[in-house]
C-alpha cells in the first residue's frame, strides 16, 4: 500500500509516476485503494490505520468531490458518473474491434457503492479524530449518494439496474450489484440488501461464483472456449468468477450471520476439486457458467484466491459470534 500511496498520490498531482500500477487511471482504483485500506484498518484498529493512512483516504475522498479524475465526476445528487461508452473502465474490460464488449458507462452501480462506503468510512475515520466538521460535511455527502442510488438504481423487480446513463438504464442481471450488499456501508435497507441476495442466488450463483451475467438476461453466454475474439464475447456475458462469490458471501453472512455459516461452508467445497485440477493449490482465473463450471483462462488468479481466503476469515469471525 505505501508503494500504491506513492502511485495513487503521483496520479492525483498529474506527475510522472515513478512506479507501476496496471491501469491506474481508471475511475474506480481510488475507490477500491479506499477499501483496501478499510479492510487493514480493520485488522490494526482505527488508530493504527487513522495514522498510516487516514490522509490518504481524506485526500482521496477530497480529489474525488473537486472532480479531479478525469473520468469521475460528481453530479449534483451526490453520484459518480464515468464515461465508458468507447474505452471499458470497469473491471468488466473485454474488448473486441477496439471497443468495449460490454460499454458500462454513466453511473455504474459499483463505483457509487463504493462511493458510499468511502464517504462513510471516512466519516467514521474524522469521528474517531473528532473533527465534527469533516464528520458534518462527510455525512451530508452520503445522505445525498444513498437518496440517489436507491432512486437511480433500485427497480420494481428487486434488483439494482448495471448502470444508468440518461435514459440508458441497463436492465440485465449482473453480480455487480452484490458490492452495494456486501460492502460496509450500504446505501440500501434491509430488505432491498435482502431481495438483491435473493436474486443474485436464484440467478447468478454457481459452485464457482457468481455469473457475470443471468441466465435470463439476454446475450448470455456461459462458455470461454475457441479463438481470442469468441472468448472476449463470452469473457463477461456469462462466465462464474470466484472472486465475486467471495463478496456474495460476505453479504449473506452480513444478512444472515450464523445461520448461513453451513451454506457458506458448502459454496466453499465447490473449490475443492479445483485445487489439484490445473495447478496445485490454486484457483482458476474464471469457470464455464454452466455446469460443470470448467476452469478457464489463467491457472492461478490472485483476486480468487484472496476473496476465498478473505472468506474463510469471515467465517472464522462469525462462527465465534453469538
Amino acid at each position: 500500500m505505501r508503494t500504491a500511496e506513492r502511485g495513487l498520490r503521483e496520479f492525483m498531482e498529474e506527475k510522472p509516476l515513478s512506479v507501476k500500477i496496471y491501469e491506474i487511471e481508471q475511475p474506480d482504483v481510488p475507490l477500491w485503494a479506499v477499501w483496501a485500506i478499510q479492510q487493514y484498518v480493520k485488522e490494526v484498529g482505527v488508530e493504527a490505520g487513522y495514522k498510516k493512512y487516514g490522509k490518504l483516504v481524506k485526500d482521496i475522498v477530497k480529489y474525488i468531490e473537486k472532480g479531479g479524475h478525469p473520468n469521475l465526476r460528481l453530479d449534483e445528487n451526490g453520484l459518480l458518473y464515468s464515461n465508458g461508452r468507447d474505452r471499458a473502465v470497469t473491471w468488466m474490460n473485454s474488448t473486441a474491434n477496439g471497443r468495449p464488449v460490454v460499454p458500462r458507462s454513466g453511473y455504474i452501480v459499483e463505483f457509487n457503492a463504493l462511493w458510499y462506503n468511502a464517504l462513510k468510512f471516512c466519516a467514521a475515520m474524522a469521528a474517531e479524530q473528532k473533527d465534527t466538521k469533516a464528520v458534518t460535511h462527510l455525512e451530508a455527502m452520503a445522505a445525498k449518494v444513498k437518496d440517489s442510488f436507491v432512486e437511480t438504481f433500485v427497480n420494481e423487480y428487486g434488483y439494482l439496474l448495471d448502470y444508468v446513463d440518461g435514459n440508458m438504464m441497463d436492465w440485465s442481471v449482473r453480480p455487480n450489484m452484490i458490492f452495494a450488499v456486501a460492502l460496509d456501508y450500504s446505501p440500501l435497507s434491509q430488505d432491498q440488501m435482502k431481495s438483491v441476495v435473493d436474486i443474485c442466488t436464484r440467478e447468478l450463483l454457481t459452485p464457482k461464483g457468481l455469473r457475470s451475467l443471468s441466465p435470463k438476461s439476454g446475450g448470455y453466454n456461459p462458455i470461454y472456449v475457441g479463438p481470442q475474439t469468441q472468448r472476449d464475447y463470452a469473457y463477461h456475458q456469462g462466465t462464474a468468477w470466484p472472486w465475486l462469490g467471495g463478496f456474495y458471501m460476505e453479504a449473506c453472512l452480513k444478512l444472515y450471520k450464523r445461520s448461513r455459516l453451513s451454506f457458506i461452508e458448502r459454496q466453499l467445497v465447490g473449490y475443492e476439486d479445483e485445487m489439484d485440477y490445473h495447478a496445485l493449490g490454486t484457483i482458476s482465473e474464471l469457470f464455464d457458467g454452466n455446469p460443470p463450471f470448467h476452469g478457464r483462462g489463467a491457472m492461478s488468479f490472485a483476486m480468487n484466491v484472496a476473496e476465498i481466503l478473505r472468506t474463510l476469515k469471515l467465517i472464522d469471525k462469525y462462527s465465534y459470534q453469538k
